[in-house]
């Protein structure tokens, strides 16, 4: 049986989703979500 190859994760660099800004909302299924980085440079999700 031949081996099948894993499907590729996709990667997303932050500052492409972040624009120079340092909070974001994310609507999910009808929710929104805020992600902020920290001034550490972390990222936290918060509902």
């Amino acid at each position: 049986m031949p081996l099948m190859a894993a499907p590729q994760i996709r990667i997303v660099e932050s500052t492409d989703i972040f624009r120079g800004q340092t909070e974001i909302m994310i609507r999910h299924d009808g929710v929104i979500y805020r992600m902020k980085i920290t001034r550490q440079g972390k990222l936290i999700l918060n509902k």
